[in-house]
């Protein structure tokens, strides 16, 4: 293919992409009651990390949501419904992509991209839903509970409420891609297993300072909630990079001229 067919090429996966996103938004958007209900309900009392809480406290937890802008609920629906069908679509869109680039890899490496796109979705979701049934509740109650002084009472915006449940499920789903990370980079030979091991100590410290980043709360209960998901992701790289390297070496003529 010439430079103009791959570019025409593609604009027409450009294009599929956008559309199975935008059918799957368009989707979410009609579903308004179900689509809040769900982003909603981690601030409702009978959330079960609310629910255990409260049992634990004695008190009931409530936070009020507040809007002052005439247009943004509207713009927060269609935020909302987007973001709900990109990651719906997400699956989709990784075929997409893959049957564009597949026609210039070789055999194993086309095995290389499915593992690795298929393990990779699977640690994202893994990680929005850690977020979302732990980490954010957690955050929100102490953040939206938090008092400089009694006569200050919080009242959150609903934009507040649904940025910091997009950017924490953005952040927590990058960091579950850890393993499919370090796994690439040992097929390629620049991580070994053997370095990771002795740099643990240095990698716990790093991993305390992105849970530190990733949850302003500052309390231990919710550090080690993010912390220990992220060490155990750290120790699970180490035994996925020792398997790739040794895999490494493959038969002469394993692979196939892509035609």
């Amino acid at each position: 293919m010439t430079f103009w067919e791959h570019l025409d090429e593609l604009r027409g996966c450009i294009i599929r992409i956008v559309v199975g996103v935008g059918v799957a938004g368009i989707a979410a958007f009609c579903f308004k009651d179900l689509l809040f209900k769900i982003v909603l309900w981690p601030q409702e009392p009978d959330f079960p990390v609310n629910a255990l809480m409260n049992a634990a406290t004695g008190s009931e937890f409530q936070a009020n949501l507040i809007n002052i802008d005439l247009a943004q609920q509207f713009l927060t629906h269609v935020k909302v419904a987007m973001w709900m069908g990109l990651l719906v679509a997400m699956p989709y869109v990784v075929i997409v992509l893959f049957r564009y680039v597949s026609p210039a890899l070789y055999s194993r490496e086309r095995r290389y991209v499915v593992r690795a796109a298929m393990a990779g979705y699977l640690l994202f979701m893994s990680g929005v839903a850690l977020n979302y049934f732990a980490i954010f509740p957690i955050t929100f109650r102490f953040l939206a509970s938090y008092q400089v002084s009694p006569v200050v009472q919080n009242a959150i915006s609903l934009p507040s409420y649904i940025g910091a449940l997009l950017v924490l499920s953005l952040m927590m789903g990058l960091v579950f891609e850890l393993p499919v990370l370090c796994w690439l980079l040992a097929k390629i030979g620049v991580l070994r297993g053997e370095v990771m091991r002795k740099y643990r100590r240095h990698a716990i410290v790093i991993v305390v300072i992105v849970s530190a980043v990733i949850t302003p709360t500052g309390d231990p209960f919710t550090l080690t909630i993010v912390a220990l998901p992220i060490y155990l992701l750290y120790e699970a790289s180490i035994v996925v990079v020792n398997k790739a390297q040794s895999r490494i070496p493959v038969q002469q003529g394993e692979d196939a001229k892509p035609q």
